[in-house]
């Protein structure tokens, strides 16, 4: 394996690329280990042991780490992962041995972020949010099922009216354009048509 790219990507850590389409990240101390210099070649064995025992090692470590602070989402830990170098099949075996502890749980985190931010946010906003994290829409759905059937309660009336008072939004005197502002404001937030025009006084008959 010809060893095409060394790119620095921190003072000590290097970004090697072989044969232009192979690619990870190792410490100065281990370039000097494995004899890496740019058209050089790597040996297989070299390479073998790379990939099965320094870059899985690592790439455990650092979930584990990055678990230890907050929930993180599958998605979220790939990007990590990715982020710091690590090719696709590390970050897969990372995240399986993390998974096999318990650690990484998108059904889990979907439920715990549902209850912190119902309050304040509509459902579609928090939809939207656990998308974005990764959470695939099945796994929202049956999350947001399981916590309405055990009492949970979305009053989106609630919240709108919260932030009408924070605007100092006053839908007996507004004039249309402000409505029609207003009303656009908390469909971006995610609240449903019906409930904002309930809280602006529309007609929805």
């Amino acid at each position: 394996m010809t060893i095409t790219e060394i790119t620095a990507v921190s003072r000590s850590r290097y970004k090697i690329t072989l044969d232009e389409e192979i690619v990870f990240v190792l410490y100065g101390g281990e370039l000097r280990r494995f004899h890496i210099k740019l058209n050089g070649e790597l040996a297989k064995e070299d390479y073998e042991q790379i990939m099965r025992e320094i870059l899985p090692k690592r790439a455990r470590l650092r979930c584990l780490n990055l678990l230890k602070t907050k929930d993180y989402t599958r998605k979220q830990l790939e990007d990590k992962l990715r982020q710091g170098g690590y090719p696709d099949e590390i970050i897969e075996d990372a995240i399986a041995y993390a998974s096999s502890y318990g650690y990484v749980n998108d059904e889990r985190y979907a439920r715990n972020f549902i209850e912190c931010h119902l309050q304040a946010r509509s459902r579609r906003r928090i939809e939207n949010d656990l998308a974005q994290k990764g959470i695939h829409r099945e796994l929202i759905v049956r999350a947001f099922d399981e916590l309405l059937e055990e009492g949970l309660e979305i009053d989106e009336t609630a919240q709108i009216q919260k932030f009408l008072l924070k605007k100092n939004f006053n839908a007996r005197t507004a004039g249309n354009k402000e409505r029609q502002k207003m009303y656009g404001f908390l469909y971006r937030k995610g609240f449903r048509t019906d409930a904002i025009s309930r809280a602006l006084l529309l007609d929805i008959t």
